[in-house]
């Protein structure tokens, strides 16, 4: 692998760099009709050349023995709205779970609820307040019945905050992956809902491998950086598990010639994470692995994600894998040809490009 490149201290990256004009009108509110119905941006970054397509035809840019590393993370209901013992309202978004009867959540309300104190939540639900740590809060749900099936039962999806109703029906199917199995995120491995069984199946009948991580998304995930040069951005921790069977196959396929592709930045940064030695190993962890131009990838050739925010470290992470200015002219045709933005919108397929350097 070519060695990371260090940014020049004298030109540091800012997050101006990765900013760009987005119309209002092209942030998807709903989902496509049908999964794969939505649009496809080929961005072959090693010949710096761009191609529209469909996602239906993604199948097209595969062969056998290539492999998809999917991340089977399952959004939670981790919405809740309640009140203090004070009577102030108050809503409250569970980032993690941590046991059977303790979470780690953000709480939103005109003062923030003291330690000792005690939460009704959804007019049923006790929840004590144990401890502030940084900005999230440890709570604790009364009673024996396991937390995940409390927010089963009373939560609301939690929606990206740039999407503007309220979840339904259609929400609860479609910002959840047709593969999803392991509860746990707040927000969806957005790159993963455009597939549906038929696709899967498809690609499985033409010999394309499929293997799973796990990467729990936090509500970090739509932060924008709010530090000017991102050299100084402190990035959100997120639990992880990439098992030894994923290693497996991803050695397997590399050995026989095949590809290996991410499916979402979540995917990609887990795998990322469990190769940060240089090897890649199977495990848990904890990651906050901020992935910005210069860095070194070191197991995945091609990368499936959607659009992403202005500002946000998911878009340095794709001008790393892809180049700044490959990533510049995709967003920027991506805008004229109106494509469709961001969880519900279209997808890009990237061919990773080597040897970057600051741009």
């Amino acid at each position: 692998m070519p060695a990371p490149i260090i940014q020049d201290d004298a030109h540091p990256l800012t997050v101006a760099d990765f900013d760009f004009t987005l119309p209002e009108e092209l942030i998807a509110q709903f989902p496509a009709e049908q999964r794969r119905q939505s649009r496809l941006l080929y961005v072959d970054a090693p010949n710096d050349a761009l191609r529209d397509d469909f996602f239906r035809h993604l199948p097209s840019y595969l062969k056998a023995g290539d492999l998809l590393v999917f991340n089977n993370t399952r959004v939670i209901k981790a919405r809740l709205h309640g009140t203090k013992e004070s009577g102030g309202k108050i809503e409250v978004l569970v980032e993690r779970v941590l046991d059977e009867h303790h979470v780690l959540a953000h709480i939103r309300a005109s003062h923030s609820p003291q330690p000792g104190s005690t939460l009704l939540l959804e007019a049923c639900l006790e929840v004590n307040v144990i401890q502030r740590e940084g900005a999230l809060y440890r709570l604790r749900f009364s009673g024996d019945e396991p937390v995940l099936d409390l927010l089963e039962r009373y939560g609301s999806l939690p929606l990206p905050p740039y999407i503007t109703h309220a979840p339904d029906a259609v929400d609860e199917t479609r910002y959840q992956t047709v593969y999803a199995s392991q509860p746990g995120a707040v927000a969806a491995p957005t790159a993963g809902l455009h597939f549906d069984e038929a696709m899967l199946a498809e690609l499985e009948a033409m010999g394309v491998r499929t293997a799973y991580v796990t990467l729990h998304v936090g509500a970090g995930t739509f932060q924008p950086v709010r530090v000017d040069n991102i050299a100084e951005h402190t990035m959100h921790s997120e639990c992880y598990q990439v098992p030894q069977e994923t290693v497996d196959a991803i050695v397997r396929a590399k050995s026989q010639g095949g590809r290996v592709m991410a499916v979402g930045t979540t995917s990609l940064r887990a795998l990322e994470s469990a190769a940060a030695d240089g090897e890649l190993k199977a495990g848990y962890g904890e990651t906050s692995i901020f992935i910005t131009p210069g860095y070194s990838f070191r197991v995945v050739e091609r990368l499936l994600t959607n659009f992403h925010l202005p500002k946000s470290t998911l878009l340095m992470l794709v001008s790393a894998f892809a180049g700044m200015d490959n990533i510049r002219r995709a967003y920027r045709h991506a805008v004229e040809q109106r494509y469709r933005f961001f969880s519900y919108g279209d997808a890009m397929l990237i061919e990773r490009k080597e040897g970057l350097a600051q741009s």
